[in-house]
């Protein structure tokens, strides 16, 4: 089963950075919110109090996203380990001036954690596959 979310946010002034446009770290902050979302759904049923970023890789800004634009986000689990599963996040600016377009992407990898009962958090094997 393939595990997918998608996500939006609309570009407000201040998301702008000294160029007018996004400022990317609030793209890639959107982006782990993106891949959250996705890691939600994957991890239903497993017992997993959430997960945690543990790496942002290869994030690629594509075009640049303007002031009133929207940004949607479609996050979809790739690969899945023990503990840990692997997200590609895909950012789609939308305005009525420039139309759509791919805007950034990346790969983002989550490990499923549980909470124990001292409030502290441990790796949880999740027993989940991408097919």
């Amino acid at each position: 089963m393939k595990y997918r979310a998608n996500y939006s946010q609309l570009v407000m002034p201040d998301h702008i950075n000294v160029i007018g446009t996004l400022f990317g770290g609030k793209m890639v902050s959107w982006m782990d919110l993106a891949a959250a979302k996705a890691s939600y759904r994957f991890l239903e049923g497993t017992g997993a109090s959430g997960a945690v970023t543990i790496v942002i890789e290869k994030v690629e800004f594509a075009e640049p996203v303007y002031l009133g634009e929207w940004v949607n986000f479609v996050s979809t689990i790739e690969e899945a380990g023990k503990t840990s599963f692997t997200i590609k996040v895909e950012a789609y600016a939308e305005g009525r001036e420039r139309g759509n377009r791919l805007a950034c992407s990346a790969i983002i990898k989550m490990v499923a954690v549980k909470g124990d009962k001292d409030g502290k958090y441990k790796k949880l094997a999740h027993g989940k596959t991408v097919e």
